[in-house]
């Protein structure tokens, strides 16, 4: 059975000596929106964990940012990482004058 950790902003798994870290929702959430406030210019992964508004290990942010760039959210480039994904403008639409609940 693998020993298992929460932090306040990750998982830790630990199997065989050795280490995985898991972000949580909100971790993942934040650097989601750090990326999309920040989509102009393209930012070097040491740049982003300077600026994010906590620290994150990583290789709990090289997880998140290969979960955002399967879910084709982001782009690796030369320069950086950016942000690419566009919320359809069908669903912008349907959601206009909705009431949240």
């Amino acid at each position: 059975m693998p020993e298992l950790k929460f932090t306040d902003n990750e998982l830790i798994e630990k199997i065989d000596h050795k280490i995985r870290r898991y972000p949580n929702l909100s971790t993942v959430l934040m650097v989601e929106d750090f990326l999309k406030k920040h989509r102009d210019i393209p930012i070097k992964i040491s740049r982003l964990k300077q600026a994010l508004p906590r620290q994150v290990m990583h290789q709990t942010l090289k997880i998140i940012l290969e979960y955002l760039f399967r879910s084709g959210k982001i782009m690796y480039g030369p320069k950086g990482i950016q942000w690419i994904y566009a919320e359809p403008e069908h669903l912008k639409r349907m959601m206009k004058d909705t009431l949240e609940i």
